[in-house]
């Protein structure tokens, strides 16, 4: 009597099926580049929470230690990782936009191009949502810094902007990308009349500045601030009065590396292309004399006040 074999199948320690399930609760699901993936992302309270774990953690570690001195700077670091995430997927945005385009162009009616453009609108969709957790990540982070430093965060290049979340079963690709150029301009062109501050570095009667800011709000409850963006002094004094009473504002920066010695006065061209309605001037340099002038020259209204003004 001959004892069946199988020479064609070796003996296995486990199963194929066994193996994956185990790879799959060891490792997790992990879909391939050009696959959706259905795994959700993590909720809005549970962001909040792990943010604040985060910093109390750095925080209460850092205080009464030698290491003090440097909890501020790891606290803005914190923030950036996040801010440098939604600029890294907004490129990826940029990326995929390139791809529809080009895909809308290719379509000849075949199967295989009309898929092509559904799979990119879906990764497009992914794109808007996986950036739109990070700055939810971002600004809970942005939160704390405050809270813990008592001093507003700022990057160093780029905007800070945060969007609301867009959500929809089915999206047209023309109507995906002009949906979204939309909302840009919108964040970038905030409505509502442009009021300009300008002061200098070594003004900072704090009292003086938020009451005329406060008065100036009353008359224009939806007004946007522009400021040069300087690091202290009166156009500072007037940032931090904006984030307070969460006002949009807009800092234009000299572009000292484009314009040199005349870069102040470049930008003092560019606040009044965007047509205030008014601009305020507390006591400074001759970079506050050559913006009054100019404006005035347009018929934009000046007001000082300061130094007995």
């Amino acid at each position: 009597m001959t004892r069946a074999t199988d020479d064609f199948e070796p003996d296995h320690a486990v199963s194929p099926t066994a193996h994956v399930l185990a790879e799959l609760q060891m490792y997790g699901y992990r879909p391939f580049a050009d696959e959706p993936d259905p795994r959700p992302l993590p909720e809005k309270e549970r962001i909040a929470g792990a943010v604040v774990d985060i910093f109390d953690a750095i925080a209460a570690t850092f205080t009464e230690t030698r290491l003090e001195p440097d909890l501020e700077e790891l606290l803005w670091s914190a923030v950036n990782i996040f801010h440098r995430m939604v600029g890294q997927v907004e490129r990826e945005l940029d990326r995929n936009e390139v791809a529809q385009k080009r895909g809308q162009q290719e379509q000849d009616g075949s199967e295989i191009r009309s898929v092509e453009l559904e799979r990119l609108i879906a990764q497009g969709l992914t794109l808007l949502e996986r950036r739109n957790a990070y700055e939810i990540f971002r600004d809970t982070a942005q939160e704390q810094f405050e809270r813990l430093t008592l001093s507003a965060w700022r990057p160093k290049v780029g905007s800070l902007i945060s969007r609301r979340t867009m959500t929809a079963s089915m999206i047209d690709s023309r109507d995906f990308l002009n949906a979204r150029r939309r909302a840009e301009s919108e964040l970038l062109i905030p409505p509502g009349p442009k009021v300009i501050v300008t002061g200098g570095l070594d003004f900072d009667d704090h009292t003086l500045i938020w009451d005329r800011l406060d008065k100036v709000r009353a008359k224009h409850p939806d007004m946007v601030l522009l400021h040069g963006g300087s690091p202290k002094g009166a156009e500072f004094i007037a940032s931090r009065w904006a984030d307070h009473r969460e006002i949009v504002q807009i800092a234009f920066k000299p572009d000292w590396t484009k314009h040199r010695k005349a870069a102040p006065f470049r930008r003092n061209d560019a606040m009044l292309d965007a047509m205030p309605v008014g601009v305020i001037v507390f006591p400074g340099t001759g970079i506050q004399e050559n913006l009054a002038d100019k404006a005035r020259k347009r018929g934009i209204p000046v007001l000082r006040f300061g130094g007995g003004a």
